[in-house]
């Protein structure tokens, strides 16, 4: 899945404890992406001026660090540390793993090349693999992220907040007030 589709969809997991605090949502939501880190390694390569060398570390890194069973673990046990909640942490916990899930499901390359999740890594070789792997641009990454996209403004409107709190409160005040206005029952 696309890191736009992981990063919504880890704030819709935050927004399964309307409680927490808007930190708190902000590190649930950005959990959803944070496996993602391992693909830096394409910005590495470019920076070094060669898409071959950003091809290469992607294709080796990505998948392979952050995508893992013991990263999880790491990354919600630093922001439950970070956020002083392990209530927090068990929510970044479920947001890791919908990512690991979104990308078994949904992120088979145009080669047709199936990224499989080393789940286990160090230790075991096991990799997390689903046949049934579709393409990244596929119908139903689409149909999954419209969807998300529904339920989002769906509760922006009713709690007052959407996923762009996690850039600036003002902004999310203005983007939730624009949702408000077009979405306003009017009366007859």
């Amino acid at each position: 899945m696309a890191p736009a589709s992981h990063l919504l969809i880890g704030w819709l997991t935050a927004e399964a404890d309307p409680t927490r605090s808007r930190r708190d949502r902000f590190w649930i939501a950005l959990a959803g992406v944070l496996p993602d880190l391992d693909g830096i390694g394409v910005v590495a390569g470019l920076l070094c001026g060669s898409w071959e060398l950003a091809q290469r570390w992607y294709g080796e890194w990505h998948h392979a660090i952050g995508h893992n069973l013991l990263a999880a673990l790491a990354m919600a046990g630093a922001i439950g540390l970070w956020c002083r909640s392990w209530r927090t942490a068990g929510l970044a916990l479920v947001s890791l793993h919908i990512h690991l899930l979104g990308d078994v499901i949904g992120s088979r390359g145009p080669d047709g090349y199936q990224w499989p999740i080393p789940y286990l890594v160090p230790f075991h070789d096991w990799q997390w693999t689903w046949d049934g792997q579709w393409a990244l641009n596929a119908w139903q990454n689409t149909v999954i992220t419209l969807a998300a996209i529904v339920v989002s403004i769906i509760l922006a409107v009713r709690r007052g907040r959407w996923v762009t709190e996690v850039v600036s409160a003002r902004f999310d005040a203005a983007v939730v007030a624009v949702f408000r206005r077009r979405l306003a029952r009017r009366p007859g």
